[in-house]
């Protein structure tokens, strides 16, 4: 009720220069009770889980096509900070053709698989491994080894849906200039098929001049699920490949989860694995949380249970235990803790999340 009379409310007061055909305003607050060891060092803390508040809506301008806007911020229930605008905001166009926007938004590649994974956004999300590392917000300079991004002055084309699928483009402006003379700039793109019980995609992204110049760092993804009444399953695989000044670092990495809902009950399984870095640069080259050499890789698994308080509330649980081999130095994407090589990471996590 409330979010239907804000909007008319707002027409009232300031006529039709700000009416909108439609206007939502919606968010998400999302806490954690944590308890999380790092090598046997134990922490209790209130953890955010990526609260937002946001408003979007559209406007037809004639012809068949509307004009399409988001705004959407960043909230902390724990320690009150926050941004108006740090997460996906854009204006854009949508038609016949297909949808044309610009904004801070995630990348094609971050959509293609990051609903796959029933922790995401949260401490045991699957970006400790998928993508390695979380660029909640970013440019091409502020975050250089992150293939899981929301990007800033980033171009995006979407075509219209067809029979399921559908291909996502986008590109983030090459507008910094860092000493190192490179002119870094991102080509990201994917290719989604949902329809009924499947879901699929193919994804792609190219990072220019990241780590100097001609030096380009690329990530290649497959993902797919299939649901059986309340339960799915879905799998994911990823190959990164940076290039540095003194040769490539490479890694593999693979995910997999399970739900499933028994009425207000939900239970939840997840394991990311990354593999061994590889390449031809030296053994203890570093990019994010990938590593050159003999067992640099990791394991993140997590088992919870979500119970649903209504259409919009839920309370959980989960345990999360992340664990390097000898040489990796694999962490918590959000709410890190700072890892070490070879370190093993845990954490009890008791939460409640609303949506409005």
């Amino acid at each position: 009720m409330k979010r239907k009379i804000f909007p008319a409310l707002l027409a009232a007061l300031c006529g039709g220069a700000c009416a909108q055909d439609a206007l939502q305003i919606y968010g998400r607050l999302n806490v954690g009770l944590e308890s999380v060891q790092n090598a046997g060092a134990r922490v209790s803390r209130l953890s955010n889980n990526r609260s937002v508040l946001g408003f979007r809506g559209e406007e037809e301008v004639g012809g068949g096509v509307k004009l399409l806007f988001q705004i959407e911020g960043t909230l902390s229930p724990d320690t009150g900070a926050g941004s108006p605008a740090a997460r996906d905001t854009r204006v854009g166009l949508s038609g016949a053709a297909g949808t044309l926007f610009a904004g801070n938004w995630s990348t094609p590649y971050n959509g293609a698989s990051a609903g796959l994974d029933p922790y995401y956004p949260t401490t045991a999300g699957y970006m400790s491994i998928m993508g390695n590392g979380s660029a909640a917000s970013v440019n091409n300079t502020s975050d250089t080894s992150s293939f899981d991004r929301r990007q800033q002055n980033s171009v995006h084309y979407w075509t219209p849906v067809w029979n399921g699928l559908q291909l996502r483009l986008a590109r983030g402006v090459g507008e910094e200039r860092p000493a190192s003379g490179a002119r870094p700039s991102l080509s990201s793109g994917a290719l989604v098929y949902e329809q009924g019980a499947w879901y699929a995609s193919a994804a792609y992204e190219r990072h220019h001049a990241y780590q100097g110049p001609g030096l380009n760092d690329s990530a290649a993804k497959l993902a797919a699920a299939y649901r059986w009444g309340e339960t799915r399953v879905a799998l994911a695989a990823e190959r990164l490949r940076y290039e540095t000044p003194a040769g490539t670092l490479e890694r593999h990495d693979a995910y997999l989860s399970i739900t499933r809902q028994i009425g207000r009950h939900g239970v939840k399984l997840s394991v990311g694995h990354a593999g061994d870095g590889g390449g031809s640069a030296p053994d203890g080259t570093t990019i994010g949380f990938a590593r050159k050499g003999a067992a640099t890789g990791a394991t993140h698994a997590t088992l919870g249970y979500d119970y649903t308080l209504s259409g919009r509330s839920a309370m959980y649980a989960y345990y999360s235990h992340l664990s390097n081999r000898r040489n990796g130095v694999v962490d918590f994407a959000i709410n890190s803790l700072g890892a070490r090589p070879g370190a093993t990471l845990k954490g009890v996590v008791l939460g409640l999340r609303h949506n409005f």
